[in-house]
């Protein structure tokens, strides 16, 4: 079995495999398969960002997924156990057949194991096109959280059995975080890449607002859900009133957490924002909080790396696996509570903050530029000759 690193993945080897600008392929045509809506979630968030920049380097590149417009999915359409916030709908297969032979794409990448990857890999196999699959969220982990014992039961063998021919059939087995290694190769990838996580590119073109001196508002951005330890973040408030804290974003715990932060004066939820709104708030922030249970990567610290913000990311989060992003982490130990940790930054003088934020800066562009390389690099080697 192959197993390749991409530039900056390994915990014991930082050095770059794809440095410099990234290599051209105009004549590649890549279709992406994935049952999240658009920057719905970390995987969502990552394709936009992806195939907002791929557009420059292949000849065409299109996503293939559930949005508000019904014409690519049949309409059956079922809430998540535990999340009625977020549906497993099903695609309109002749639609996207005829879509597909429209396009006759080089490399086709199923994003995630529900109906619409299963699509891809099946439009793949019957047009001899490249196949990749990515692993980017630990579903069976994040059952245990929503899923009742027979649920659980029944939901991880489906997921257990889907990333199974999944990672199987593909040409490769994509990662963002080294942690995963072991998991996929057990469900039989055959090579695993670990690639690194795109930024959108307004958040890498908008010059960047410096630090302000002390710490004033701290942020967190993400779904409102039970893997990402948001009452840590409410018994922070609670201890220190001086600090403003805004929480964004929706999600199952949306309403119970209305309800818990209604009587603190230091906190502000204010929704789902789009990617714009979100930078503004980071800009506006000093701090980025995601103390989660479970974190795959945490693509919301590197897009406040890329903002210049320091990220107070909890330890078990896959982004630390990454060495060259640690200027801009701040490690949430778990033995240390969230409280403990801010207050250790609140010592740290203005001009050290401000450093850290600069070359957290520096090392997300970095990390952006790299990525996109061995996107380029990795869909080209794998294209067939047409």
């Amino acid at each position: 079995m192959e197993f390749a690193y991409s530039s900056l993945a390994s915990a014991s080897n930082d050095r770059s495999a794809t440095s410099g600008a990234p290599t051209s392929a105009r004549h590649l045509r890549v279709a992406f398969f994935s049952d999240a809506e658009p920057e719905r979630n970390g995987a969502g968030s990552y394709y936009s960002d992806l195939i907002a920049q791929l557009r420059h380097q292949v000849d065409a590149v299109e996503i293939f997924q559930p949005t508000r417009k019904r014409r690519l999915f049949s309409g059956l359409s079922v809430p998540l156990p535990g999340d009625p916030t977020q549906r497993l709908l099903t695609p309109n297969v002749p639609g996207l057949w005829r879509k597909m032979m429209r396009m006759r794409p080089d490399v086709v990448v199923s994003i995630t194991p529900g109906p619409f990857g299963l699509l891809g890999l099946a439009l793949a196999r019957r047009m001899g096109c490249g196949f990749f699959t990515a692993f980017h969220t630990e579903f069976e982990a994040l059952s245990s959280l929503y899923w009742n014992p027979i649920s659980r039961g029944i939901a991880n063998g489906f997921l257990t059995n889907v990333n199974r021919l999944l990672c199987s059939q593909a040409d490769a087995t994509l990662v963002h975080s080294s942690r995963l290694v072991d998991t996929v190769r057990k469900l039989g990838a055959k090579q695993v890449q670990i690639m690194g996580t795109p930024l959108p590119t307004r958040f890498i073109e908008a010059p960047v607002e410096p630090l302000r001196g002390p710490l004033r508002q701290l942020v967190f951005a993400g779904r409102l859900a039970p893997e990402k330890n948001i009452p840590t973040i409410i018994e922070a408030a609670r201890a220190l009133p001086d600090l403003r804290f805004v929480i964004a974003g929706d999600g199952p715990m949306r309403r119970q957490l209305e309800r818990e932060t209604r009587p603190l004066p230091n906190v502000e939820m204010v929704g789902w924002l789009d990617r714009d709104a979100l930078r503004t708030l980071l800009d506006a922030s000093d701090l980025l909080l995601l103390p989660s249970r479970l974190e795959t990567f945490g693509s919301i610290a590197l897009e406040a790396m890329a903002r210049g913000r320091p990220a107070i990311v909890a330890e078990n989060a896959g982004i630390h696996s990454w060495h060259s992003l640690r200027d801009g982490l701040i490690p949430l130990h778990g033995q240390s509570s969230l409280t403990e940790t801010i207050r250790r930054v609140q010592q740290q003088s203005p001009a050290a903050r401000q450093d850290s934020a600069e070359r957290a800066r520096e090392a997300a562009e970095r990390l952006n530029t790299e990525t996109l390389a061995h996107w380029v690099s990795l869909l080209d080697q794998h294209a067939p000759a047409r």
